[in-house]
């Protein structure tokens, strides 16, 4: 989730992938890249943002963003798809790191539009303008991103791990916009179909679908799917303690049931992945 959880008397819910003493934890893509695995991380935000960060970065504060982007140098993931062109390219300390990532390996661009082109099984798409809102036209983004990473994947032998998030759910409860937050779990309902579909054909894979928490204590008041409208009614216009669901698909699905805390999906995860 957004928040990497620490314990102790200094606990931070802005830390990124460190410890209360700042130490670095071991972040699931370093260990799943030890064994092989290959990961992409997908965001329909800025990929800086604190969920798709905490796959690849170790910082003390969720807004530096660019000594978050810089992290990335250093992650084995093999995809990342999202926005934050800037953070990477036009930054404030003059470095580009565009540049030391094509040296690494990966092909890198800042048009989404190349994404179906890209045949190099490394690679880096940031494109600002295609993560904006589904009402401001983001279209098929997230679909694209996921199709492409699964297919790059499934064409070498080995396992593989996706982080994708649906980033802008949480951006129409702080803005407390019914609209937004419902064209949003729309566009998200669709990844999920796509993801459960390509587990179906290929039924080694395990899906799991959460959330970090709940924004904007939405309450759903009224609605007709006959009529095409939802009538909710927002508490805050922050994060709220509402407990968030845990839906899990394909092998080891059983393991994701009953009521547990957000910092248990990833013993979970490898739990699953230690029958294998």
């Amino acid at each position: 989730g957004a928040t990497a959880m620490a314990t102790g008397h200094k606990t931070n819910n802005r830390f990124i992938s460190v410890d209360e003493s700042g130490k670095p934890l071991e972040l699931i893509t370093q260990q799943l890249a030890k064994r092989n695995f290959k990961t992409a991380i997908i965001s329909a935000g800025n990929i800086t943002d604190a969920t798709p960060a905490c796959f690849y970065a170790h910082q003390p504060e969720r807004s530096y963003s660019e000594p978050i982007a810089e992290d990335f140098l250093s992650n084995p993931s093999d995809i990342l798809i999202g926005g934050g062109t800037k953070e990477f390219t036009t930054r404030k300390d003059g470095k580009d790191l565009s540049k030391v990532l094509i040296q690494k390996g990966y092909t890198f661009s800042d048009k989404f539009s190349s994404l179906d082109t890209i045949k190099n099984f490394k690679f880096i798409v940031l494109d600002d303008a295609s993560v904006v809102s589904m009402k401001n036209g983001r279209g098929d983004f997230l679909t694209k991103s996921l199709a492409k990473a699964t297919s790059t994947f499934t064409k070498t032998k080995n396992p593989f791990f996706i982080m994708a998030e649906g980033a802008q759910i949480d951006y129409g409860g702080h803005q407390n916009n019914v609209e937004y937050v419902v064209r949003e779990m729309l566009d998200f309902d669709k990844v999920v179909g796509q993801a459960m579909e390509f587990v179906d054909k290929n039924p080694e894979t395990l899906l799991i679908v959460t959330a970090d928490h709940e924004t904007g204590g939405l309450s759903l008041i009224d609605g007709s799917i006959e009529k095409g409208y939802v009538h909710g009614s927002f508490s805050t216009n922050d994060h709220t303690a509402v407990p968030v669901p845990v839906f899990a698909y394909g092998p080891g699905a059983q393991n994701f049931t009953g009521v547990y805390q957000n910092t248990e999906i990833y013993t979970k995860i490898m739990e699953v992945l230690s029958k294998k």
